[in-house]
C-alpha cells in the first residue's frame, strides 16, 4: 500500500509536505507511515480518498483494478446532452447575429423610406 500511496503523491504533483497538508495529514505522520516505521492507519486512507475522490479505493487499499475510478457510463447519454447544448448555443448565437442584420435592414429601409418621400415630394413642389 505505501508504494499505492506514493504513486498518489506523484499523481498529485506535490510534494509530500504540501500532499500531507492538503490531506490535513501531518507531514511526520505521513513519513513515518511512507518510510514503514508505522502503519498506514484508516485516518489516512481515508483523508487520501477524501481529497482526492478519483482514486479507487479498491486499487489503493488492495491494489486491484486501475489507480483512477473510470468514468462509467453513470449518467447516460451525456456527451449527447452536451452536443445538444453546445448546438442550442451555436443556433443562439446565429439567431443573435440574424436579429442584428434584421435590425440594421429595418433601419436602412425607414431611412430609404424617408429619403424616397422627401424626393417625391421635392418633385411634386417643383
Amino acid at each position: 500500500m505505501i508504494d499505492r500511496i506514493k504513486e498518489v503523491i506523484a499523481y498529485s504533483g506535490l510534494s509530500d509536505r504540501a500532499f500531507a497538508l492538503k490531506c490535513g495529514i501531518k507531514q511526520n505522520t505521513l513519513s513515518r507511515q511512507l518510510g514503514g516505521v508505522s502503519e498506514v492507519s484508516t485516518s489516512t486512507i481515508n483523508a487520501i480518498l477524501d481529497n482526492y475522490q478519483e482514486i479507487s479505493a479498491e486499487w489503493l487499499l488492495r491494489g486491484t483494478g486501475s489507480m483512477l475510478i473510470q468514468k462509467e457510463e453513470t449518467e447516460p447519454g451525456m456527451d449527447k446532452l452536451k452536443s445538444i447544448v453546445y448546438t442550442i448555443a451555436n443556433l443562439q448565437d446565429e439567431i443573435n447575429e440574424k436579429t442584428m442584420l434584421t435590425q440594421r435592414l429595418l433601419e436602412e429601409n425607414q431611412k430609404l423610406k424617408g429619403e424616397l418621400a422627401m424626393l417625391k415630394n421635392e418633385r411634386n413642389v417643383g
